[in-house]
């Protein structure tokens, strides 16, 4: 960690720092059920610090609100559902296109219930943009099942895609966006798109790749890995704990800056 902490510190030296943060996996573990991953309180009160002295943003799969409530700190900006919904102070936008895709997830909804109403821990997560089928509790001999349900909801609603995570399938809608190009969109939004800005995005699974690859060349991206992949990202972290305390050394250090 402090070696990562240290090539950041170099890197930013004489330029302003964003940090972009995905939520779960990275501010907090996984878990079973997604409704258990709670925020502990001194991961709050690190990114209340950082808040101070740096834009923030988490950029999450989960449902804007719900992410929001999760972090609990008003000065930070978020997006949900992949960066479809992007809200924050002096900020707001959700993808036109992506409304337009609302009927069609609620009837995917539907109809994945339906077809996997006899397979014991599945468990579907509707977004305002998305629909998260997580099969983290499904036996090894139910999942073509369930990925069939999901193709199936796929090939009847044709403005939909699939993209797949940590034991997740998720439908989204299919048009040209998601992290990477949300991050951008932030960056310009906020008036952050220069040279002399160093954004900085810390994620874990394979959505946050589209923010690596987008910030490339000009950014830092940092996978949290307990077990090293590949990845677009330039360092890695192993856990929310690293995460954590990498968050705080970066408060510190931008405050002694400052100072």
């Amino acid at each position: 960690m402090k070696a990562v902490l240290s090539e950041v510190l170099k890197e930013s030296a004489g330029r302003k720092l964003v940090v972009f943060l995905d939520y779960d996996g990275t501010l907090t573990p996984i878990v079973e059920r997604p409704e258990d991953a709670v925020l502990a309180p001194q991961t709050r009160a690190v990114l209340r610090s950082l808040a101070r002295r740096c834009a923030l943003a988490v950029v999450s799969g989960r449902d804007l609100p719900d992410v929001r409530s999760r972090v609990g700190v008003p000065a930070l900006h978020y997006a949900g559902s992949h960066g479809f919904d992007i809200e924050g102070p002096g900020v707001r936008h959700q993808h036109p296109r992506a409304q337009a895709a609302a009927a069609a997830l609620r009837a995917a909804a539907g109809e994945i219930a339906g077809d996997t109403a006899g397979i014991a821990g599945v468990q579907l997560e509707p977004k305002r943009f998305a629909l998260a089928v997580h099969y983290r509790r499904v036996r090894e001999a139910d999942l073509p099942a369930v990925r069939a349900a999901v193709e199936r909801a796929r090939a009847r609603h044709p403005e939909l895609r699939v993209s797949g995570g940590k034991k997740v399938l998720e439908l989204q809608p299919d048009i040209g966006w998601d992290k990477g190009r949300a991050v951008l969109w932030l960056l310009r939004a906020l008036h952050l798109d220069r040279r002399d800005v160093l954004p900085l995005y810390i994620g874990d699974d394979l959505t946050d790749e589209d923010a690596f690859r987008a910030l490339a060349g000009r950014g830092i991206g940092i996978a949290v890995q307990e077990e090293r992949r590949p990845s677009a990202a330039r360092f890695v972290l192993r856990d929310p704990g690293e995460v954590r305390a990498f968050l705080a050394g970066l408060s510190r250090a931008i405050g002694l800056h400052r100072a």
